[in-house]
């Protein structure tokens, strides 16, 4: 699964605060997440993660 930072993913369970969007600040052998409801920001496994993605949310911005 090819996941980049700023990218928005959205997960199957929602977080407490409601919110199922959580955008990438690190990838590596672990992630770095952040709320994009709270701004509560985790670390998780890989394998977690592209476990739980269920899709990603294309940015509005154009890459070159």
């Amino acid at each position: 699964m090819d996941i980049q930072v700023g990218q928005v993913l959205e997960l199957k369970k929602a977080h407490p605060c409601g919110s199922k969007q959580w955008m990438v600040l690190r990838v590596g052998m672990d992630f770095r997440l952040r709320c994009t409801g709270c701004g509560h920001e985790l670390m998780l496994p890989r394998s977690k993660v592209e476990k739980s993605v269920k899709k990603i949310i294309p940015t509005g911005g154009t890459q070159a």
